[in-house]
């Protein structure tokens, strides 16, 4: 299939984990995510590496990286740019905003307006900004990585749904561990930062690993597997939206992804009900009903999933 990036990817997983220790599994849907070209909503207490995460991701590719400190008092051209007029020129001449960049940090996005939210809507679906009926083109690879704390937080507004949605997987970094705790605190002694690490793959390696990852092979009846399951996540009596169409269309990537990144040319079910938990139930919105039994979009979900019956597929060759 191709070139073979194995050793790359295993070189980006080990770069990253410089910075982030003991989260391997983190870390393989954060490199997933972005050969899949999708993006990430990273939820979890202050303080636990979020943040840490996106630069060390950044750091490993050898391309733009911004981070977007939100506010509440962040506005949108911010974000996407404007037009200011230039008194020498008589013209207006448009000035770069922060998404105009390959990988964005998006720090703490659920403390701006939803107005401001709003206008990462248009680059995270299209890769492109509009201002002022002008379309501008983003660079390639683009990704967006957003902290948010939790929603129950201090000066926090609720994403919506509409935003929500285009974020491919919602990770947790969690705490570490006790030993790996010691091995945080003995790296900050010994001076190992983020700022430290090298990069290991260059943004044009990048796209052309995005461009092979859509040639992982995906068997008609897994893909009939993952439909079947989004339809049963829309006619839950617990959820009063299931997931979308889109939604569909990320579990597919974020599997194709998934497969490359362990060194496989074709998708296997194992590889979807692993990925399911990361791409879909921050999608759902709990009912009335469902809320009466404390039902949790991850446990619904996880229900389906064994009320659904696994494709058993031929030989790998297909």
């Amino acid at each position: 299939m191709g070139v073979d990036y194995s050793k790359t990817i295993g070189e980006m997983l080990e770069n990253v984990e410089k910075a982030i220790v003991g989260k391997r599994k983190v870390v393989e849907l954060a490199v997933t995510a972005l050969l899949a070209g999708g993006h990430i909503l990273l939820e979890d207490v202050p303080g636990v590496g979020k943040t840490t995460l996106a630069k060390a991701l950044a750091k490993t590719i050898d391309c733009g990286f911004t981070r977007i400190q939100f506010t509440p008092d962040t506005l949108p051209s911010d974000i996407t740019g404007l037009n200011v007029y230039n008194m020498q020129s008589g013209k207006f001449e448009f000035v770069k905003g922060a998404i105009m960049d390959n990988i964005i940090l998006a720090d703490e996005i659920n403390r701006t307006s939803p107005k401001t939210q709003a206008s990462l809507l248009e680059a995270m679906q299209e890769q492109q900004v509009t201002v002022d009926q002008i379309t501008y083109e983003l660079k390639k690879p683009f990704m967006v990585i957003a902290t948010q704390n939790p929603i129950d937080s201090l000066g926090t507004y609720n994403l919506p749904e509409a935003q929500m949605d285009r974020f491919m997987m919602k990770l947790s970094m969690g705490y570490p561990a006790f030993d790996e705790e010691i091995i945080m605190a003995k790296n900050l002694i010994a001076g190992n930062a983020v700022k430290d690490l090298s990069y290991v793959v260059d943004k044009e390696t990048i796209v052309a690993m995005q461009q092979q990852v859509t040639k992982v092979f995906v068997h008609d009846d897994l893909i009939h597997y993952v439909v079947e399951i989004i339809n049963k996540t829309r006619k839950s009596m617990k959820l009063s939206l299931g997931a979308s169409p889109r939604a569909t269309l990320m579990v597919i990537q974020a599997s194709q992804a998934y497969a490359f990144v362990k060194g496989r040319d074709f998708v296997i079910p194992e590889d979807i009900i692993f990925l399911m938990p990361h791409v879909l139930p921050h999608r759902f919105l709990v009912s009335a009903e469902g809320r009466i039994g404390n039902a949790q979009p991850a446990k619904i979900l996880e229900d389906i999933i064994k009320d659904t019956r696994i494709p058993v597929l031929p030989d790998k060759k297909f």
